[in-house]
This record gives C-alpha cells, structure tokens and sequence, in this order.
C-alpha cells in the first residue's frame, strides 16, 4: 500500500473514532438510565425494554438496508447515466466563472479547478461514489501549491467548506429512505432541503469570504449570489403567501417535474455523447446494489445503540429537556424530536441517519417530525469527518478557520431546516 493510501486510511479511522465514541456511550448512558428506572422508580420491566430493543432493532436496520436496494439500484442508475453524458462537466463549465474568483490566489487553468468542480457537480448531483475521490485528487493539486505543507491554504479552506455545506440537488439517498419507510410522496421534502443546503452553503461561503477578504462585490460574485437568493427568496414568499396544503400540494409536483426532469436531462445527455444508456444503467444499478448491502451492519449498529438509549427512556429526558428550555423562550417545540439528528450531524453521518430513519420509524414517514428530520439531514453535510479525511490525506495539521466556517454553515443550515419544516408541513 501507499504512503498516501496508509494516511487516508490511517485519517480515515481516526475520524471514525468520533462515531465510536457516540456510539459507546449511548450505549453505556442506556444502561446507567436503565439502572436509575429501575433502582429509583422502581421499573423492573427496563432491562427486558433495553434487550429487547436491540433484536427489534437490529431486524428493522436489515430490513430498511434490503428495502433500499431497488431504488437505490434505480437512482444510482441514472447518475450513472449522468456522469457517463457528460453532465458534471457541463455544470462545471457554468460554474467556471464564479469559482475563478472565490478562489483568486488559484492561477487561471490550475488543475485543481476542475477537479474541484467536478467533486463540487458530483455532490449537487448525489454521486457520492464518484465526489470523494475527485475532492481528494483536488486536495493533492491544492497542496501542491500551498506554499506551507502543514498548514491549510485559503483555497482548501474555501472549497472545503463548500463540501461541508453539502449543497446538494438530488437528495437521493434521503427520498430512498423515505420511500422505504412508507411516505406516500418520498420526494416532497425536495424543494425544502434544496432551499435549506443552499443557506448552509451561502453561510460557509460568506463567512470564509469575510475571513480571506474576498471581494464579495465583485460583479460576478453579486450578480450569482444576488440572483440566486433572490430565486430563492421568491420561493419562500411564494411558500409564506399561500395555504400550508397548497405549499406542500406544489412543492411535491415540482419536485416530481424536476426530477423527471433530471431522468430525461440524463438519458438525453448519454444519447447525444452516443453513451450506451442501459449498460451504463446497469452499472450504476449494481453500485446501487453493493452500496444498499454495504450500509448494512452500519446502519444495524447505529439503530441498535440508539434503540437502546430510547428504551431506557434516556431519549425522552434529552427531547423533554430540549422541550422545556425552549418552552421557556416561548418557541413553538414540535421540532424538538428532530434536534438529535441535528446535533449528530456535523458529528457522523452514518448516526445522523440513523436518528433521521429512528424518528421516522417512530412518528411516520409523513409526519412533521419525519419530514423535519429529512430536511435536516439533507441541510448539511458530515463537517468533522470531512475536515479529519480531506485534510489528512494531504498531512494538514494545521486547518486554521475551517472547522469554525463549516459549523457556521451547519448551523445556518439546521435552522434554515426547521423554519422551512415549518413554512411547508407545519
């Protein structure tokens, strides 16, 4: 193996550390929970609760993980499709203009423009199989002019951030889970999480361009982020102005439009490149396939600690606790059940998802708390892991500002989450 493969690696385990962690003490505040029900109030029956939710867990995590299979297996398909018609280097050529100057110490014609918009295309698109390899090929070429090795350049500051912000256009694996949890329209959280990644991404990209000095007034600049807030902008006034139905009623046809949209946009872009479209399909739908398996013992271990934790009631006390100080603000607190999947998700994805498919399972699919989770985890992406393996594959020690831009996005992002829950399903 490699010096840069045994690195990765080695960054790679120690990012996954924070999960094991989480994980250990959910589990080891289960079990103290469960003595103080039992030692204090007298509930004989919590131990049985606890054993039993592991093995009604670690059922439900398998069945969700083959339940997936079929659209995951489509959805990866068509990004297949996608990537082999030339559609990430047709969004990198829109783009090109805008990332010249929020990257200005980066000569004209760097290698690390494309891959870096590449990666960028990839993860609006929802081919994270394909993102993370082209972000780290983009690190090496950002390291290779960084003039102090061990210390993170404004370049890998910007663009890490933006992938922190996880701007994302296609949420496929958060319509799949919906789809398998039983939602009747897996794809009407769509436009709010949209809505709610793009404040995630403009607050990590303002806050870095403040700390480098970048000329946000720069009419190239402007003229992107004015037009699209101003989109944007539009479409909340438009959510505000009408009926909570009538929001939800043409949030769920645009999305089904666009994502139709999105299918024929592929298949057209592959028949004009001359790609052949079904075997292309075919390989990305085995991708789908390997990648429903894979998440398997992942998503079993992280649903079994968290069952555990709701068993022992540990989970009541943290949403009754969270209920009750914002109570106290005079805050409506229906959103209160979705805060757990907030707060883990800067931390690890996989526990993030986890908490997004445990809140599911327990209001609904099509409840308010099951379509706020969604939102959130759509809002944002995993900040910690992907700062320690972006980072450490290029020996980074030194990351400056990025961990405190990347959680400014999270966080502009989480609330932009919950208000949007609000605006469409509330």
């Amino acid at each position: 193996m490699s010096r840069k493969s045994c690195t990765f690696a080695s960054e790679n385990n120690r990012a996954n550390m924070i999960l094991n962690y989480i994980w250990i003490g959910l589990i080891l505040i289960a079990v103290v929970v469960g003595i103080v029900q039992f030692a204090v109030f007298g509930q004989s029956e919590v131990f049985t609760e606890i054993l039993n939710s592991t093995f009604s867990s670690a059922k439900s995590g398998f069945e969700i993980s083959l339940g997936l299979t079929g659209v995951l297996a489509l959805w990866m398909g068509i990004m297949k499709i996608g990537e082999r018609g030339g559609v990430i280097n047709q969004f990198s050529r829109v783009v090109s203009p805008f990332f010249t100057r929020i990257f200005p110490e980066l000569p004209k014609g760097h290698p690390a423009f494309g891959s870096m918009l590449m990666n960028l295309s990839a993860t609006m698109l929802g081919i994270d199989n394909a993102a993370t390899p082209l972000g780290l090929q983009a690190m090496q070429e950002l390291q290779e002019s960084n003039k102090d090795k061990t210390k993170a350049s404004n370049s890998m500051i910007m663009f890490l951030v933006l992938v922190t912000s996880g701007l994302t256009l296609v949420p496929v694996s958060i319509m799949t889970y919906r789809a398998q949890l039983g939602a009747a329209n897996p794809a009407d959280v769509f436009l709010p999480i949209l809505l709610a990644t793009y404040f995630a991404a403009m607050a990590g990209l303002i806050s870095v361009a403040i700390a480098q000095r970048i000329r946000l007034w720069d009419p190239v600049i402007l003229g992107t982020l004015g037009g699209l807030t101003a989109f944007v902008g539009l479409v909340i006034w438009g959510a505000l102005s009408l009926p909570q139905e009538t929001v939800s009623k043409w949030s769920a046809i645009l999305a089904a439009v666009l994502l139709l949209g999105v299918i024929v946009w592929f298949v057209i872009a592959g028949m004009v490149k001359k790609v052949n479209v079904y075997d292309a399909f075919i390989e990305g739908a085995k991708d789908g396939f390997k990648t429903a398996v894979g998440i398997i013992p992942y998503l079993i271990a992280i649903l079994v600690a968290v069952g555990m934790f709701r068993a022992s009631g540990a989970m009541d006390l943290l949403v009754q606790g969270l209920g009750w100080l914002f109570a106290l603000c005079g805050l409506n607190t229906d959103f209160v059940p979705a805060l757990p999947t907030a707060l883990m998700r800067p931390l690890s994805g996989s526990g993030a998802r986890g908490l997004m498919v445990d809140a599911m399972m327990q209001y609904g699919a099509d409840s308010f708390v099951g379509r706020l989770v969604s939102i959130v985890q759509g809002s944002t992406d995993t900040t910690f892991y992907i700062l320690a393996v972006y980072f450490g594959s290029v020996n980074i020690r030194d990351t400056r500002y990025a961990v405190v831009c990347g959680l400014i996005a999270d966080f502009f992002g989480i609330v932009a989450a919950i208000l949007l829950g609000y605006i469409f399903f509330h």
